[in-house]
């Protein structure tokens, strides 16, 4: 078999036989064209991995010979090889999209060695990153097992993303299915991690915790609010730290990336209580304390976050920086988005601009009821490249652009991630049970003990106490909380889908960013 089909035109290509027997002794097949228009009609009609293209010929010129076949098919590599440097043809050609060029006379191994970066670069970075991983396992190993803290242990999920992305380059599925396993069992310890620690977190004297939902904006979006540069800061709600890492190359563009970082969402690992801790600086069971009108529990009629400006408003009161002159953007569909992108410019106005953006929690929740959406994003990849595809495209990524080449801060950060469920956990309990999948409350629960963490007072995981009696229990790892009645419809319908609510370090282990814009 081939290592690969390459097409060489060149209206001298009689005086290049030598190096295409050359080429075909290294393993390549090769068609050989002494014009561009036959180059265009054989490419229409053939499956071609590497064209090498002359850029003087009669007839019709590489440049133009290189456009139509871009029209044709735009991903096939285009090696030019020209007499000609000059950096207007060069431009023109890069401008182009060719993927490299030589210089002639060419040699052989000039050509054998463009020819192996391009054809063979995917499958030498697979195994480069095979080889790197198995390297790197026993670290992840016995990291895992050397009772790590919540610095370590956002490190190690860093680690494990990072590796997730790098083998999406590897053809490697062995290695693939060693990382997942690795995976599984770092939520495991994390989940213990999580069970011996939470509620010490929550202590007002304990002065090991990790910044969380309810100290975010306090110690990582004020210290950076001042009068000189306007600071935005845009919570993307559910946007886990590997969705982060595919959409980071848009931001890269046009903005500087000063610090990335990672803090703890708080238990439940959901909007209504994530991100009104964000915006209020307070735990649950300290907003229904303050405001109990808004304070929403889930069994109760009503919006769950319609209150996050006042809670806003109410932590820089208390926080003595009600001076700041803010503004308050929600972004729940397209037509808010599109007024986002007409307004942006007078957002320059203010010192601190705070930016919701509901796109990536409709995804998740729609991903659920739309069996089209399923197909899209089977997997953890799949689910990463709709996220990429939607802030590509999204009014967002258009109203960011147009501040760009301002002098303004960027804050980017979100309110919880999501799992992919796998595992049913049965759970029985009386009318008043949330719904939840990953967490429940209420009165006289019944489940298994290991399947979930309990709290059988609220206020210990710092959440009011909806009912007398109400409990909380969170689901661990991949599991997903049933009832009883209807089970195997329910298992069915649910399982593989991205949930949240839980304890897991893809739900729990967030994204925070800082960065300036490049004109800065």
């Amino acid at each position: 078999m081939a290592l690969g089909k390459i097409l060489w035109v060149d209206d001298e290509i009689e005086s290049l036989q030598s190096q295409k027997i050359f080429l075909e002794h290294k393993g390549y097949e090769v068609q050989t064209l002494t014009n561009g228009f036959e180059a265009i009609d054989f490419v229409k009609e053939n499956p071609v991995d590497v064209v090498l293209l002359d850029e003087s010929m009669p007839g019709i010129t590489g440049l133009e010979t290189l456009a139509k076949i871009k029209e044709v098919s735009k991903h096939i590599p285009v090696v030019m090889i020209t007499k000609n440097e000059t950096e207007n043809l060069m431009d023109e050609a890069i401008g182009s999209q060719i993927t490299d060029y030589l210089i002639k006379p060419v040699n052989p191994n000039q050509v054998l060695l463009a020819l192996k970066k391009i054809i063979d670069n995917r499958r030498l970075v697979a195994e480069k990153t095979t080889s790197s991983y198995q390297q790197q396992f026993r670290n992840l190993f016995m990291a895992l097992n050397s009772n790590p803290d919540h610095d370590e242990w956002m490190d190690i999920y860093k680690k494990l993303v990072y590796w997730e992305l790098e083998m999406e380059k590897s053809d490697s599925p062995e290695m693939q299915e060693v990382l997942l396993s690795q995976k599984q069992e770092a939520n495991t310890e994390f989940f213990k991690f999580i069970s011996r620690n939470y509620a010490d977190w929550l202590h007002p004297k304990t002065a090991n915790a990790p910044i969380m939902s309810n100290s975010l904006f306090r110690f990582k979006v004020l210290p950076h609010v001042d009068k000189e540069a306007p600071t935005f800061f845009i919570l993307i709600d559910n946007l886990r730290f590997d969705q982060w890492k595919a959409i980071q190359p848009f931001f890269s563009e046009n903005f500087r990336i000063l610090e990335e970082e990672t803090f703890y969402s708080i238990l439940p690992t959901a909007t209504q209580y994530s991100r009104n801790a964000i915006f209020s600086g307070l735990l649950p069971v300290e907003i229904e304390k303050l405001y109990p009108e808004q304070w929403k529990n889930d069994d109760e009629e009503g919006g769950k976050n319609m209150f996050e400006e006042e809670f806003l408003r109410g932590q820089l009161k208390r926080l003595k920086r009600d001076d700041i002159k803010y503004s308050y953007t929600k972004v729940i569909n397209h037509n808010d988005g599109q007024q986002l992108v007409n307004n942006i410019h007078n957002l320059l106005n203010n010192d601190l601009n705070v930016i919701i953006y509901n796109f990536v929690d409709m995804l998740s929740h729609a991903r659920t009821e739309m069996e089209v959406l399923k197909e899209l994003a089977s997997d953890e990849a799949s689910y990463r490249s709709l996220t990429k595809s939607w802030f590509e495209h999204s009014p967002l990524n258009q109203a960011l652009k147009k501040i760009a080449d301002k002098k303004v801060n960027v804050i980017l950060a979100t309110d919880h991630g999501s799992v992919k469920v796998k595992t049913p956990c049965k759970v029985i309990g009386d009318k008043q049970t949330t719904a939840n999948l990953r967490y429940k409350h209420g009165r006289n629960l019944n489940y298994e003990p290991k399947d979930v963490l309990a709290f059988r007072n609220p206020k210990d995981a710092g959440l009011p106490v909806p009912n007398v009696n109400s409990s909380y229990i969170f689901a661990k790892e991949d599991g997903f909380l049933c009832y009883p009645n209807n089970y195997n419809h329910y298992v069915n319908y649910y399982k593989n889908t991205f949930q949240h609510g839980g304890i897991s370090m893809e739900e729990m282990i967030v994204p925070v960013v800082k960065m300036m814009s490049k004109g800065s």
